[in-house]
């Protein structure tokens, strides 16, 4: 079983801990401040334990080319991606304001850091931890940096390698053992034969030490639902209010009847998981009473009768008797008194009867 980490103050993940659900608001605010409270009321009203958010130092995630470059896409909030990315970006004084909000209504917040001063701002801005993009997955000296700051660290391997994923684990996990992967596609949205849920088991046997989680891009919730089913003990979901509105990630995204949905469908699948030991249950008495089945005399059998395999057969029988994976004991054994055809086989009508261990 994989270790646990304590992700955020007082709230563990992996072993026997609850999914970590985690709300990704990103950028679907619309650089709106108040929509962007709106949805960390949402994700907290919906059940989730996280909202989180994307920070960039655009100079310092894009140079001039890519800043300056034209954006005539239906998303853009801008003539240049420069000019789009600016409407989307919040202060830092605006990161406090949400980061005191989520607080005061009972939240967990953090965000992304989405480039190494980014991630400066945010241990500044004490995030109980940092996600760390697909697309920063293979920036090496970033993980470095990062891990360093010693925070718990959610890592999503979205166009990465099982090569890469381990080379990231080699480069963290002797800095900071206080992270997790998540199985990711970086697709938008994800179609399901691209999503690959298998990675989370390959994942927990090439890392058996640190939880795995699902980082989803996909429409629904059924796949990460599936993904929990199969240990995922972080699940990432982009989030919206509206899927019509302006913006690449709202399509992909749950709109909070989809969210709580979801965080229902994981709670129960949690308790469905239930134990590895197989055995009857006292939920199923009632039906076993009923409709379980017994041994009883395929023919009349006279006292003192050794008992053959022709002589019994299986029937749900009044009384309960010896129950059908006896059937094999009995032969062999000698009966007390006259058995009448059809009656029910009991431990009172056969000598000496001992039961046999199973091992």
């Amino acid at each position: 079983m994989a270790r646990e980490i304590e992700l955020c103050p007082g709230r563990r993940v992996g072993g026997e801990q609850p999914c970590f659900i985690i709300a990704e608001i990103g950028q679907n605010h619309q650089g709106d401040l108040d929509i962007a409270k709106r949805m960390i009321r949402m994700a907290k009203e919906c059940g989730a334990d996280c909202a989180k958010f994307q920070k960039s130092e655009l100079e310092y995630k894009f140079n001039k080319k890519a800043l300056e470059r034209p954006y005539t896409s239906k998303h853009s909030w801008g003539k240049t991606y420069g000019e789009h990315k600016r409407h989307l970006e919040f202060s830092h004084d605006q990161y406090r304001e949400l980061k005191k909000y989520a607080e005061e209504i009972g939240i967990f917040f953090t965000a992304s850091g989405m480039d190494e001063m980014a991630v400066e701002f945010l241990h500044e801005l004490d995030v109980p931890f940092f996600k760390v993009g697909s697309g920063d997955t293979n920036n090496f000296p970033y993980l470095e940096k990062t891990a360093k700051k010693g925070r718990p660290m959610v890592i999503s391997s979205g166009m990465q390698s099982m090569n890469t994923m381990q080379q990231v684990y080699k480069i963290v996990k002797p800095i900071n053992p206080n992270f997790c992967f998540l199985q990711c596609t970086s697709a938008y949205p994800l179609q399901p034969e691209d999503v690959n849920l298998r990675v989370i088991s390959a994942y927990q046997s090439a890392f058996p030490d640190i939880p795995i989680g699902y980082s989803g891009h996909e429409t629904g919730i059924a796949i990460s639902v599936a993904a929990v089913a199969m240990g995922a003990k972080v699940v990432e979901r982009h989030v919206t209010l509206d899927k019509t509105w302006k913006g690449s990630d709202h399509q992909a995204s749950l709109e909070p009847n989809e969210l709580v949905e979801l965080v229902k469908a994981i709670r129960t699948v949690e308790k469905a998981m239930g134990s590895p030991i197989k055995q009857l249950l006292p939920c199923e008495m009632a039906c076993n009473e009923k409709l379980g089945k017994s041994v009883v005399a395929k023919v009349a059998i006279p006292e003192g009768a050794i008992l053959t395999l022709d002589m019994l057969t299986v029937k749900v029988g009044e009384p309960k008797g010896f129950p059908p994976e006896s059937i094999f004991d009995l032969v062999g054994q000698k009966v007390k008194r006259n058995i009448e055809e059809d009656e029910t086989i009991t431990e009172q009508v056969v000598e000496n009867h001992v039961k046999k261990v199973k091992c």
